[in-house]
């Protein structure tokens, strides 16, 4: 009934599709598309910014059917849609590019992070308050002084910037559980419901502040943006 096109192309910005469904969420009327290039809030990363028809929308997940469906923003009410109608489709591009960059770069950086021997306890992919936070199994003693923790971030800056350097690709697959799984190739694997760069050189200005500890946990703030390519 409804393909989640953000899954198979980040970069897909328009479509000509068909309702598949309408409905309302608590008394607001709202349409669900077949080719829905919308990606919900939801894992760490919030929701894109789209239109239906010209009306700008936000998606939401609908839990009782599964959709995705699109919701009038604003006071800027939807207009009376029917299953089969013909719709275009289209998405805030640099918005979701912004997104998928924040998110590839949250992984990364969990990968450097485990390549010290940490282990991942939450994350965020947020504008502005993007983080990955981690757990030590082993003592680190380099985290008990300011120079210590200012050693370690710059070990992850490292990391992250080789594997930028080398461009490696951004794949994704579904296991055999059905689970989407993201690989950053040679590096980190995991399940993950979000947007993603197509290789890691469309990461730019990955900025890691020196880390923090507090409570037992590693916490790594940060920013990205998505590189402009020729």
């Amino acid at each position: 009934m409804q393909v989640p096109a953000y899954y198979a192309d980040t970069y897909e910005e328009q479509a000509r599709t068909q309702v598949a469904a309408i409905g309302e969420r608590d008394g607001v009327p709202w349409v669900a598309v077949g080719h829905c290039l919308f990606h919900p809030q939801g894992g760490g990363q919030p929701a894109d910014r789209g239109w239906v028809d010209g009306h700008e929308i936000a998606p939401v997940r609908d839990h009782d059917s599964g959709l995705v469906v699109a919701m009038a923003v604003g006071e800027d009410a939807l207009p009376v849609f029917s299953v089969g109608q013909p719709v275009e489709v289209r998405v805030d591009l640099p918005l979701r590019t912004a997104h998928a960059a924040l998110h590839t770069a949250g992984h990364l950086i969990e990968a450097a992070g485990r390549a010290q021997g940490w282990v991942l306890a939450a994350n965020s992919h947020f504008p502005g308050q993007a983080r990955i936070e981690f757990t030590a199994p082993q003592p680190d003693a380099r985290l008990d002084t300011p120079q210590g923790r200012e050693e370690a971030t710059e070990a992850l800056r490292t990391a992250i910037d080789r594997a930028i350097a080398e461009d490696l690709p951004v794949t994704w697959e579904n296991d055999d559980e059905g689970r989407r799984v993201v690989h950053l190739t040679g590096l980190h694997s995991a399940p993950c419901g979000g947007t993603h760069v197509r290789s890691l050189g469309d990461l730019a200005d990955v900025a890691l502040p020196t880390l923090k500890v507090k409570k037992g946990r590693i916490r790594v703030s940060y920013s990205a943006t998505h590189r402009e390519r020729s």
